[in-house]
């Protein structure tokens, strides 16, 4: 069995590579928990100074797996609820780990991997990358991701995307500040080694201390009760009748039941 993640070390730089590629390096419960370990034990690492997430094959990340959701949506909502708790602990590794972090952007970002750029502190993308954040569509919403999706591109602009699902080019996600740079692909790779020379002509405390710096400066909510109110929120939309029928129809690759004969022409 192909391991979902691969881990390179180039010097004081770890990239992390996810690598389900036949699936667009979709999320399933597995490559959540490998992921989340594997930027835990970046954190332990001292010979790490920096960390570039990136993707196998043709897509950075196209959200969630369609067998795991299969499987979420016969789960009842505790099972979601666990689930969610599961996604939402990655999410805060990755926006907490105390090393920075690159997201390297490519092919395709939607949902979950939305929610892996938002929390990296750089993220590049090439220009052909197409972001979506199309849960609505589905009945559901980007709940667990949104801390960060909204500290990323603000309210009102979270507010439009979030409820249309439509997708949308790198040229949107720069203007929205999704990402920081939208650059040719054949210049992605020069444009990742930029940030990382930069960030290792930085002191190395203070470049990882940065991201903590602006956080207690920003503060918000409590954090832990931010995520257990968000993972209650998308695991009692999974199992609701709206959601149910989102999942069995984009499931069946047909349209739900709330899209009129008029918009299905």
């Amino acid at each position: 069995m192909t391991h979902p993640l691969l881990i390179l070390h180039e010097g004081p730089v770890a990239r992390v590579r996810l690598n389900r590629p036949e699936l667009h390096n979709a999320f399933d419960a597995v490559l959540i928990a490998a992921l989340t370990g594997a930027l835990q034990a970046a954190a332990r690492d001292g010979a790490v100074r920096a960390v570039v997430l990136e993707g196998e094959g043709p897509s950075f990340s196209a959200g969630a797996d369609l067998h795991w959701m299969r499987g979420m949506a016969a789960a009842d909502e505790a099972e979601n609820r666990e689930d969610a708790l599961a996604l939402a602990r990655l999410m805060r590794t990755l926006d907490e780990l105390p090393k920075p972090t690159i997201a390297r952007v490519h092919g395709a970002a939607f949902g979950g991997g939305v929610g892996l750029v938002a929390c990296c502190d750089i993220a590049v993308a090439a220009d052909g990358t197409k972001f979506g954040l199309t849960e609505s569509r589905l009945g559901l919403l980007p709940a667990v991701i949104s801390p960060y999706v909204v500290e990323a591109i603000g309210a009102r602009q979270a507010r439009r995307w979030f409820a249309t699902g439509e997708t949308f080019d790198a040229a949107t996600a720069l203007r929205l500040g999704l990402v920081h740079e939208a650059v040719p692909a054949e210049a992605l790779d020069a444009a990742v080694q930029r940030q990382i020379d930069l960030l290792l002509k930085a002191g190395p405390h203070a470049a990882a201390a940065a991201k903590a710096l602006v956080r207690r400066v920003a503060a918000g909510p409590d954090r832990d009760r931010l995520d257990a109110d968000n993972a209650a929120l998308i695991a009692q939309l999974r199992v609701s009748p709206e959601g149910q029928e989102g999942l069995s129809a984009f499931l069946g690759k047909r349209p739900p039941s709330w899209i009129d004969a008029q918009q299905k022409r």
